[in-house]
């Protein structure tokens, strides 16, 4: 290990100034409007104490094992545990999981982002080594298509060297190419807004057609996982999602038969497609934006499951092959958690109620909705434990990449990560991976 992960208590203020707009997760529109709204949920405060108590004298303190994962425990209850998807993914790549390193197991479940319109050396040694599983291109990564075939032929080519264990499974290369003013490739489609695409005449033959463009432009520079489609189900002109024409419609069945339009058109182009945000953005204001500040979505039970999740049913029908979990707190569903730290909502909810048995992927593991949950390397660990499988290690600029992988690593090492659930979710993004085109 390189690090040793501080324990904070939940709630403690992480070192995390200067969050804006995340170049392109949870807000992809070109600006931001000052954050308000935040949060009136908590995470569990406090480490709980390590003694034995009343009447338990002579007895040996707990293991460090025992104290990390009573310690995540508190903060989140039960951890999730492995779906049979993962399970039968782990069987089948359980060879290939045996010749991986703490750190590489680990590293292969993160997703780096970088500056500048060159890859770092360092991270294409990472890469080298085995310690990367995927990279995410930004508006300030890309100048050209010549430029940006050109890096993802060095990023392909460092994760071909013999030195990499696991040089047989193509990186995770990815991007937001929504459409419309969310395009971090300029020169290709869809032009048209979700907005527009929805207000079509026959909404789903539109998206059908976007997630073709989206797909054809992604693999010319050799991206495999489109960020897209967004199937938040928006309430108000000018909302969160609105403002930028970043959902299909106020219809859920609308939202739904578009997304899963779009889904299986970008899918048949060999571009992985991700739906966002479950459970459900649209009921954000235009300042509830979740990359600045906590925001909490105050809807009933009932409405999140018939209006906002719906769209999802049909999505998952179509093949959607990613999910990435929002940082919103849902009360209704999981009171004092974002979603993506709450195995409630990923396991029980996303993977349970839904059945989704595809790969979970974060939001911006720097966003400020986390502001309150301590390091990067703790807010990495609680997303794996919680059942997220990609953590996406960015923020308003990149982050590094090794303190993501060192949260796991730690975590898989001290406890707090039960090591069975890990490999199998490692298993299944492997197997996710496998699929892709390099």
């Amino acid at each position: 290990m390189r690090t040793q992960r501080l324990w904070r208590a939940a709630g403690a203020i992480a070192a995390v100034g200067g969050l804006a707009t995340a170049a392109g997760c949870t807000s992809g529109g070109p600006a931001s409007s000052p954050a308000a709204g935040h949060s009136t949920g908590q995470p569990s405060s406090g480490t709980p104490s390590t003694s034995a108590g009343p009447g338990a004298s002579g007895s040996s303190a707990p293991s460090p094992e025992a104290s990390a994962a009573a310690s995540a425990q508190a903060v989140q209850g039960p951890a999730a545990v492995p779906t049979a998807a993962q399970l039968a993914a782990l069987r089948a790549q359980a060879g290939e999981i045996a010749r991986l390193s703490p750190e590489q197991l680990a590293g292969q479940r993160v997703i780096y982002s970088y500056n500048g319109l060159t890859p770092p050396a360092g991270l294409l040694k990472l890469i080298r080594a085995g310690d990367v599983g995927g990279v995410i291109f930004f508006s300030f990564n890309i100048a050209s298509q010549a430029q940006l075939q050109s890096v993802v032929s060095q990023l392909v080519a460092a994760n071909a060297a013999s030195s990499n264990p696991a040089r047989q499974y193509p990186l995770l290369l990815m991007t937001d190419q929504e459409g419309g003013e969310v395009r971090r490739l300029p020169w290709a489609g869809p032009s048209e807004s979700e907005a527009q695409i929805g207000a079509a005449g026959n909404p789903a033959a539109a998206a059908a057609t976007a997630g073709a463009q989206a797909a054809a432009g992604l693999r010319s520079v050799g991206i495999n996982v489109n960020l897209a489609p967004v199937l938040d189900v928006y309430r108000a002109a000018g909302d969160f999602d609105d403002q930028f024409q970043r959902s299909y419609s106020m219809n859920p069945s609308v939202v739904g038969a578009a997304g899963a339009a779009f889904v299986g058109a970008q899918q048949a182009g060999n571009v992985a497609s991700t739906v966002k945000h479950f459970p459900g953005l649209g009921a954000a204001t235009a300042t509830q934006n979740t990359d600045n500040v906590p925001v909490t979505i105050n809807l009933p039970l009932s409405t999140l499951r018939a209006v906002d999740e719906s769209p999802y049913a049909a999505a998952f029908q179509a093949g959607a092959k990613l999910a990435m979990v929002s940082w919103a707190q849902y009360p209704a569903l999981a009171p004092g958690l974002p979603a993506a730290l709450s195995p409630a909502i990923v396991q029980g909810e996303l993977e349970g109620r839904l059945g989704f048995s595809g790969v979970t992927i974060t939001d911006a593991l720097g966003a400020g909705a986390l502001a309150s949950y301590g390091s990067l390397e703790n807010k990495t660990m609680l997303a794996g434990r919680a059942g997220m499988d990609a953590l996406l290690c960015t923020a308003t600029k990149p982050l590094p990449g090794l303190k993501c992988v060192d949260g796991l690593e730690n975590g898989y090492l001290d406890g707090a990560l039960p090591q069975t659930a890990f490999q199998a979710q490692l298993a299944q993004l492997l197997q996710l991976r496998a699929s892709l085109p390099t």
